[in-house]
């Protein structure tokens, strides 16, 4: 008799795709690795259209524009046009600071189905001294008007750090001003730049557990009203989140050169020789050995096997486990049952003590500092696709 062959893995809901690092903001934070990818390394126009297609084809029904800054690409509104064309909904995740109204019409006209802006603080200045960037809080004011007038859901991400936790309630007030259909209020999560920067940026558990408290009034008393998404570092906690809804379970994020990988964060880890697109299907992406090898609950070692949150939080996260034990595959040390746990709170004792300056995610290129004429930074200015002209 022949075996059975196991029923294949579902697909994944979303795509995530970094199509650049190139950005006009440095924040300390960022999720971007250290090494960027340069811009001559970036896939082209072609290759992101046959990634749509096969995206679609696979059964992937969320397309996320990302980066880095997405708008930096010439071919932006190229590539939302597609997917909106193959019946994914699209999503935009960008600053904001080169949102103008010749950009906002593109986009609309391209099909674009929904749009995420961050802020860096509530407070001006400090939005400003966060991304490194001056003149930037107004321009992501003035992108809330145009996304409202193009009559698109938005959607306002602020990031949570030791230095603006604070502000939280703040931040809650203006989304509910701005009618914002829903608000994430997350912590940074540190890999990455962030990760550099974790004692320039750990907030203490006094200023966790006041930002939880605000959250949780808000959303009773916004509910209905407006979506409140809340992401916690995992720094202070008894237990690990979700990280992704599982690895390689609801995912497939890639690259700006076309590495495919199960998180943007994967990319740290040891021992994987993750697949591209410039070689591969993404249904084979999908069944990769690198995709599998921590999907589902046979992977875990105990005490995680055991566990009857195995299913709820999956063994938590792959990189943190190796950003703080050095090794991946070990129990998260997040959860309290690990016998690592205590490394957690060693690196948690970073918030108590005074913060180090910010290394910016591109050293050496300071521009808050000074004032800059707004006006004339042409490179600033958002470059409209050309139909089929390659990205630069």
């Amino acid at each position: 008799m022949n075996a059975v062959s196991p029923p294949p893995f579902p697909p994944p809901m979303g795509l995530i795709a970094e199509i650049t690092h190139r950005c006009p903001l440095q924040c300390p934070y960022c999720s971007n690795p250290l090494a960027l990818e340069p811009a001559s390394a970036e896939l082209d126009t072609g290759n992101w259209l046959r990634v749509i297609d096969e995206a679609a084809a696979l059964g992937v029904l969320q397309f996320h524009f990302t980066g880095g800054e997405p708008m930096a690409r010439r071919d932006l509104t190229t590539l939302v046009q597609r997917a909106a064309d193959r019946g994914m909904y699209t999503n935009l995740i960008t600053s904001g600071v080169t949102l103008d109204d010749r950009a906002m019409a593109a986009l609309t006209q391209a099909g674009i189905d929904h749009i995420q802006l961050s802020f860096q603080d509530i407070d001006p200045l400090e939005n400003d001294r966060v991304g490194n960037y001056a003149g930037a809080f107004v321009k992501k004011r003035a992108a809330i008007d145009r996304i409202r007038g193009a009559g698109l859901p938005l959607t306002l991400n602020f990031v949570i750090q030791r230095h603006n936790a604070g502000r939280v309630g703040a931040m809650l007030d203006f989304a509910e001003a701005m009618q914002a259909e829903r608000v994430e209020i997350a912590h940074v999560q540190y890999y990455g730049w962030g990760l550099k920067n974790r004692a320039a940026l750990l907030p203490t558990r006094a200023q966790l557990d006041a930002s939880t408290d605000l959250v949780e009034a808000a959303r009773i008393r916004l509910r209905g009203k407006m979506v409140i998404d809340y992401v916690v570092p995992d720094y202070h906690a008894s237990r690990p989140k979700s990280c992704m809804g599982g690895w390689a379970q609801r995912f497939i994020n890639i690259s700006p050169s076309g590495k495919c990988l199960p998180c943007h964060a994967a990319e740290t880890l040891p021992g994987f020789d993750f697949p591209t697109v410039r070689t591969h299907s993404l249904a084979a992406v999908w069944d990769s050995e690198a995709f599998r090898r921590y999907r589902g609950t046979g992977w875990m070692p105990e005490p995680c096997r055991s566990c009857d949150r195995r299913e709820l939080d999956w063994g938590g996260c792959r990189c943190q486990a190796f950003a703080i034990t050095g090794d991946a595959a070990v129990t998260d040390p997040a959860c309290e049952l690990s016998a690592l746990h205590y490394l957690m709170g060693e690196a948690a004792l970073e918030s108590a003590v005074p913060a180090p300056a910010f290394a910016y995610r591109k050293p050496g290129r300071p521009r808050a500092a000074v004032a800059l004429d707004q006006a004339g930074d042409k490179s600033r200015a958002p470059v409209l696709p050309d139909p089929g002209r390659a990205s630069a």
